[in-house]
């Protein structure tokens, strides 16, 4: 069954990084969106590739909603003319409501807070709190080193396989789409009675 990706959740840097490779990639990412009608869902920032991928998706005719913690917008870093912001209160407010308002996710690069949100995103796919796909853009090699760490953790039995394979990673943006538009939901009931957890309530 085809996913129907109506949003997208953008997980990415602050700052626009030591390649103009970043920031193209942030570009088209907005671009394509826009292209394809699907709404752009973000950390509501100005600056960083952040800022370029809004830029780019506005630019475009496209729909941008962003969600910033109020400390955050108080510092001016928050983006003026989005289509929607939304002004929470703290992080833990804006990673959920992101990850409510969207049909899937993607990290380009980043620093701790994209990575801390990537994980997040995978951690609830794995309990079973969503059942959205989540994917990396390997842009000009960013992540080489976190995805062949993926494969030593899952090697090394601290990752199981069909979690590993969860993740869909391409450099491609146009394939990686279309890996999670057809990416297939797991089970999470069957393996969290096969291994005797429950999750959280």
């Amino acid at each position: 069954m085809k996913n129907n990706l109506k949003a997208l959740c953008l997980y990415c840097g602050s700052n626009p990084g030591d390649k103009p490779a970043y920031a193209d990639a942030a570009a088209l990412f907005g671009r394509t969106l826009a292209g394809h009608g699907i709404e752009l869902i973000y950390g509501g920032g100005s600056v960083g590739l952040m800022g370029i991928a809004a830029d780019a998706c506005l630019t475009a005719n496209g729909k941008v909603t962003g969600v910033i913690p109020r400390l955050l917008m108080e510092k001016e870093v928050g983006h003026k003319n989005l289509t929607t912001l939304h002004v929470v209160e703290n992080m833990h407010e804006r990673k959920a409501l992101m990850m409510t308002l969207s049909d899937g996710f993607i990290a380009l690069p980043g620093g701790y807070g994209t990575l801390d949100e990537l994980f997040e995103a995978l951690t609830w796919l794995q309990l079973g709190y969503h059942g959205k796909p989540v994917g990396l853009l390997n842009v000009a090699g960013f992540f080489d080193q976190l995805v062949a760490f993926l494969g030593h953790a899952c090697d090394e039995r601290f990752l199981r396989e069909l979690h590993h394979d969860a993740l869909s990673v391409d450099s491609d943006l146009g394939r990686l789409i279309a890996k999670m538009q057809h990416a297939e939901a797991l089970d999470t009931a069957k393996w969290l009675d096969r291994y005797k957890l429950a999750t959280v309530v």
